[in-house]
């Protein structure tokens, strides 16, 4: 008997040490996982989108950065930081969409990123961080009838795969404008001059289609006149930005625009020229340019306005 249980002894020690060993690898094996899943995520937390001449398609990038944020994620634009890179946490789903748009990215370390951020935020370098938060609901100003290619802005964000909406004088005038968030402008004249074509394609059909078309749309609105229609335009514009919304002008819609507010309650479009209609002198002093967004100045010469940026 004392054999039997001497022997029965052992095997439970043996069966107790086998349980411990067990125990003890699995607890190991546990550890490796979660310290393996640990090391992965400190190695891959986010992805850098560069700006600067790495970038294969900055186009694109900004397409991917809006794409991000119509997800309901956050993106991170680091101003002046290799040309305006976008930081985003790593996500299988993100990394997949800028090798699908072919978008150059790198996927960096969590602590590569608080170095990047550590980096911007020294005083004694020119950059900073916004967090984008919110994918904005984008309007162009544009005609109707254009062609694809008379309007860059339009074909920049097609190409870049951001939505956008057409609008133009209807819309504005009848309070579609606080609809958006972000206004494109076109290459417009909002002096109601239509733009600088007049002595070179005054005959051509084209042109003349448009003075028609901007008549009609003048009359249907109110308006006596097209350069009546166009400052009422760009006030509803100005009203748009005092409230909240964002606007980005290029060309001849940057100057045309603020000379159309600055000669409010003016007429200055006696006739259509090649460049401004030319004004009495005597208006020289209602030219308010209190009323504009730019910081220039206005002068009134005999063959027209002139602009003198400060």
């Amino acid at each position: 008997m004392l054999k039997i249980s001497g022997y029965i002894s052992n095997i439970l020690r043996l069966n107790s040490f086998y349980y411990y060993c067990t125990g003890m690898i699995r607890k190991i094996f546990l550890s490796f996982l979660l310290t393996c899943s640990l090391m992965s995520s400190s190695m891959a937390a986010y992805i850098l989108v560069p700006m600067d001449d790495s970038q294969k398609n900055h186009l694109k990038a900004y397409g991917v950065a809006y794409w991000i944020l119509t997800n309901n994620l956050e993106v991170e634009w680091l101003l002046n930081y290799r040309g305006g890179s976008f930081l985003f946490k790593h996500l299988p789903a993100l990394e997949k969409e800028c090798t699908i748009r072919g978008v150059s990215y790198s996927v960096i370390a969590d602590g590569q990123a608080v170095n990047i951020l550590e980096e911007i935020s020294r005083p004694e370098v020119n950059m900073d961080v916004v967090k984008l938060e919110k994918a904005p609901k984008m309007a162009v100003y544009s005609p109707k009838d254009k062609l694809p290619w008379d309007d860059a802005v339009t074909l920049v964000l097609t190409y870049a795969e951001i939505p956008y909406e057409i609008i133009y004088d209807e819309e504005v005038i009848t309070g579609k404008l606080p609809l958006y968030d972000w206004l494109h402008l076109h290459h417009e004249d909002f002096t109601g001059q239509y733009g600088k074509f007049y002595a070179m394609y005054h005959t051509a059909a084209w042109y003349q289609e448009q003075v028609r078309t901007d008549e009609t749309m003048a009359r249907k609105l109110g308006f006596e006149k097209v350069s009546q229609m166009k400052g009422a335009v760009a006030r509803r514009i100005k009203e748009f930005t005092a409230g909240g919304g964002f606007m980005f002008s290029m060309c001849s819609g940057t100057d045309s625009y603020d000379i159309s507010l600055a000669v409010e309650g003016i007429d200055i479009c006696e006739k259509c020229m090649t460049v401004m209609v030319p004004l009495q002198i005597t208006i020289r002093n209602w030219i308010f340019q209190n009323r504009c967004l730019q910081d220039f100045k206005l002068s009134v010469k005999p063959d027209g306005i002139r602009i003198f940026r400060y």
